[in-house]
Formats: C-alpha cells, sequence, structure tokens
C-alpha cells in the first residue's frame, strides 16, 4: 500500500478540503497521514487515517512558519512515505526539497492565491519573501490543482504549469430536516443569519455583519468558526451593546456547525475587494449554505457572484456598507415570493454541488500521477 504525507500549517479539526481529499485518498485504497498544528484551544480529532499535530513554539507569524517548516521538513525526511502532498504555500517548500533529495512524487494542492491574501497586502517584505519561495518552485512543479477557473488560469499564465481544477465543494448533506428544538432555543420567530467559517480574518465582512445588527430587529447574527478577527468582533459587540442580537462561537465540528447552518434563514459571505485572493476566492461556506439548502447573500466578487446568479440561488450586493447590508435584508426578508423560488432553486443546486461528485477529478489526477 503507498503511503501519502499529507501536510497543512492550520489546525486539522475545521479544515474540510483537507479532510475531505484524505478520506478520497484512504477509499483509494492509500495509506494516509496529515501533518498539521495544534493549537491550546484546539477540538479533539478522530480520523479514519492517521493524523500528526505538531504543538509549536511560536504561533503567530514569521517565526511560525520558520518554525513550521523546519520541523515538517524532520519529519518528512524521517517517515516512510510515496507520495507527498502539500497543502498551498505556507508547506511547499520543505515538502519540494524532500521530494528532489529523496527522488518522491508531489502533488500540490493551492487553496488560494496565497501571496495576494490580504494578511500580505500590507507586509511587502513578507510577501516578496512568499512570492520569491513561489516563482523557484511552482514552475518545477508537476501535478497541481487549485479551487476554481479564475486561479487556475492566473497561475497556469504564471508559470507555464498545467492546474487542476478541483472545487472545495462540501459533502452531500444527508439530512436536510432542521432541528425544530435546536431552531425554537437559538432564533424563535426571528430571522437567523450565519457568517461561518474557519478564514474569518480581515476585509472578510464580518466586521460590517455585526454593525449592520444596529439596524435590523427581528432579527439575530450568528458569527461561528475562527479567524484573525475573531476577537476583535467580541469586542465590537460588546462597544456596540449587541450582545442581545449577535452571537459570536468558537470553532465546532462539521455536523455541528452544520445544524446551525440549516437553521439559518440567510448565509452570508462578505469579502470585500481589496485583494485578488478575495476576488477570486469560492469559500467552503458558499457550498455549505448550499447544502444546508440555506439561501445566500454574497458581496460581488467574480467567482462567488458567478455561482450565485448561475444558480438563481440567491442575492448579490456591491457594498457591504452596514446600512446597506440592512435595507438588503430588510428586502429579502419582505420578497416572500423570490425568497421562496431560491430556496426551492437550492434543492437542485445541493444535488449538482456535492464533493461525491467534484472526488472523481482527484481520483483521476492521482491516478495520472506524473
Amino acid at each position: 500500500m503507498q503511503r501519502i504525507i499529507v501536510s497543512v500549517t492550520n489546525d486539522l479539526v475545521t479544515d474540510q478540503r483537507v479532510h475531505k481529499v484524505c478520506s478520497t485518498l484512504v477509499q483509494m485504497k492509500y495509506d494516509v497521514i496529515l501533518i498539521g498544528r495544534k493549537l491550546p484551544n484546539s477540538l479533539p480529532l478522530t480520523r479514519n487515517y492517521r493524523t500528526i499535530r505538531m504543538n509549536l513554539i511560536f504561533k503567530k507569524k514569521v517565526w511560525f512558519y520558520a518554525e513550521y517548516n523546519m520541523r515538517l521538513f524532520i519529519k518528512l525526511l524521517f517517515l516512510k512515505k510515496d507520495i507527498l502532498l502539500s497543502n498551498d504555500l505556507d508547506t511547499l517548500l520543505p515538502n519540494f526539497l524532500i521530494s528532489k533529495l529523496l527522488g518522491k512524487k508531489l502533488v500540490y494542492d493551492s487553496h488560494e492565491l496565497f501571496t495576494e491574501i490580504g494578511e500580505l497586502i500590507d507586509r511587502p517584505r513578507v510577501q516578496k519573501a512568499w512570492l520569491t519561495i513561489e516563482k523557484f518552485i511552482f514552475p518545477k512543479l508537476k501535478n497541481v490543482y487549485t479551487v476554481n477557473r479564475s486561479i487556475a488560469d492566473i497561475y497556469s499564465n504564471k508559470y507555464g504549469v498545467d492546474v487542476n481544477i478541483i472545487r472545495n465543494i462540501a459533502p452531500k448533506l444527508q439530512h436536510k430536516s432542521v432541528d425544530i428544538s435546536l431552531a425554537n432555543e437559538i432564533k424563535g420567530d426571528k430571522k437567523m443569519l450565519i457568517l461561518q467559517g474557519s478564514g474569518i480574518n480581515i476585509d472578510r465582512g464580518a466586521e460590517e455583519a455585526v454593525k449592520m445588527m444596529k439596524y435590523l430587529e427581528n432579527t439575530i447574527l450568528y458569527i461561528i468558526g475562527s479567524g484573525d478577527v475573531f476577537e476583535d468582533l467580541k469586542r465590537l459587540t460588546k462597544s456596540l451593546q449587541l450582545e442581545e442580537k449577535v452571537v459570536i462561537k468558537g470553532k465546532l465540528p462539521y455536523l455541528e456547525l452544520m445544524e446551525y447552518t440549516k437553521i439559518a434563514d440567510l448565509g452570508l459571505s462578505l469579502d470585500k475587494a481589496t485583494n485578488l485572493n478575495y476576488e477570486f476566492s469560492l469559500p467552503n461556506k458558499v457550498f455549505d449554505y448550499i447544502q444546508a439548502e440555506t439561501p445566500l447573500l454574497v458581496s460581488n466578487r467574480k467567482e462567488v457572484a458567478n455561482l450565485v446568479k448561475e444558480n438563481n440561488i440567491g442575492w448579490v450586493i456591491d457594498d457591504v456598507e452596514p446600512k446597506k447590508l440592512a435595507e438588503k435584508i430588510k428586502q429579502i426578508v419582505a420578497n416572500t415570493k423570490e425568497y421562496a423560488t431560491y430556496k426551492q432553486n437550492l434543492k437542485k443546486a445541493s444535488e449538482k454541488y456535492t464533493w461525491e461528485s467534484e472526488q472523481s477529478k482527484l481520483v483521476e489526477l492521482f491516478k495520472n500521477l506524473k
């Protein structure tokens, strides 16, 4: 049995893309080891493949990446392996070096336009360092895939490499019925909005969503997950005295998260046009909303807006300014006929967009590694 070592820098519990990939590889009869990190607040992890969670001394920025990459290199050097699967640019260097040193096949899964993420835009020296690594390695890669056509075209045009597309689609949700007791406990007769995900970071519209609640009545907003601005959101909610309208919860196991998502009346994705990564991203939560059959309100970012418009499953807004968001939501609530149409269309979309269908592309790629 061939062994694949999969590496990622984040907490393994909430990374659904990596878990879906690992589960598919297990179905293909690979021996899978997933390497990531462990945080003080990490949830317990039970998977049908082996996991290694590293406790790191450094938690943030340059020193974290230096420590992680050095320790990952050592682990990759001594663990038995046949294939290496690197997730995102922050794990690519040690994987590439080991693949060359030991003659192992390397697969690269680029979840995003890493060098264009919001956290790097205002840090040109750090951005340049990552870009240097990318320019050195990417043209040499033979097995690459990413999350959508826009990002694939950017990488292909830039580095002359064929880039496959495997979208980050949610697995088919088997039980769509809403837990009535949970719904009554959480929202009662109020409308419920949800913004969820493990990447609730700067410029993703979370602050505007909180401020929006000043202008909405009989409505509750749930923000569930993690990210760079999570503590800021808690302080903002308190300073605006919105504790009765805004509930902020940390990371939840996926199926528990989906129980909240099913109950919600509207799923939010509000990325701003501050960087190319957000412009071309197609966040996990969008497909979670589709599987939960929860209509969407999204900002006008290319890939997300196209998905919503093509399937007629929600609304696209050009400006995420809090008052304008609130006015849009009032219009949505008032137009019950349009809402019902989108709700019905989501039944078709939830059958169309499933990991069970999308994974065939991953299977094909691994059957034909170069």
